[in-house]
């Protein structure tokens, strides 16, 4: 049995069949589930069609060191936490519900987790969303990733100085996923701190907006 198996998976908004864009949520270290889907009914007040999801890793963390250590470190943790997201994915997509209308995304530790998977499974996505997160592993390691990301709008917001998330890293997540083929938009934030701000949310729920009008 893998590590996050049998962990609660929150689901509400949309039922198929009339899902038109799945929002599936990562939370950080230490929170929870409700945590991150609350934020996920925030983003989508008002909006028809979407569907949030939001799995809760085991003991409330994914993965047990930092992001910036070599990933063998977080393993096997890093993995099973992975395969949550693939699974999800797949089991949308047995609903009828397609990668182009899924958008992945999280906060901190979640956010972390949600870039790394895009990088390691690029295709065309609704969007992909790191609040406060990076690529997973130690900066500057050679990624030759196959696939690409086709186009998929993605959305890295983070402060200047944040005390968990170098802005070096945000920048080498922003180069690697353009080079993925990402449509890579770069938000930073001076002086904010380890956190998501109002300007974040609005541009989450556009980019959901979006996806769920099937622009």
């Amino acid at each position: 049995m893998s590590i996050h198996d049998g962990q609660i998976l929150l689901r509400g908004g949309a039922e198929s069949p009339g899902v038109r864009a799945a929002l599936i949520l990562i939370h950080g270290r230490g929170a929870s589930a409700e945590d991150i889907f609350s934020f996920g009914e925030e983003v989508t007040a008002g909006l028809d069609g979407v569907a949030i999801l939001a799995p809760q890793a085991a003991g409330s963390v994914w993965y047990p060191q930092r992001f910036l250590v070599p990933t063998e470190l977080n393993e096997p943790a890093l993995g099973s936490a992975l395969a949550v997201i693939e699974k999800l994915v797949g089991d949308l997509g047995r609903e009828g519900i397609a990668p182009e209308r899924i958008i992945i995304g999280g906060f901190s530790q979640g956010a972390c987790l949600s870039l790394e998977f895009a990088a390691r499974n690029p295709r065309r996505y609704g969007a992909i969303l790191g609040l406060s997160g990076a690529l997973i592993g130690v900066p500057g390691s050679p990624r030759a990733l196959p696939g690409s990301l086709a186009g998929t709008p993605v959305y890295l917001g983070c402060s200047d100085c944040d005390a968990h998330i170098p802005l070096e890293s945000v920048e080498e997540a922003d180069e690697v996923l353009r080079r993925l083929g990402g449509k890579v938009t770069k938000a930073i934030f001076q002086g904010m701190g380890h956190t998501v701000n109002r300007e974040e949310v609005a541009a989450v729920r556009a980019m959901v907006a979006d996806v769920a009008k099937g622009i």
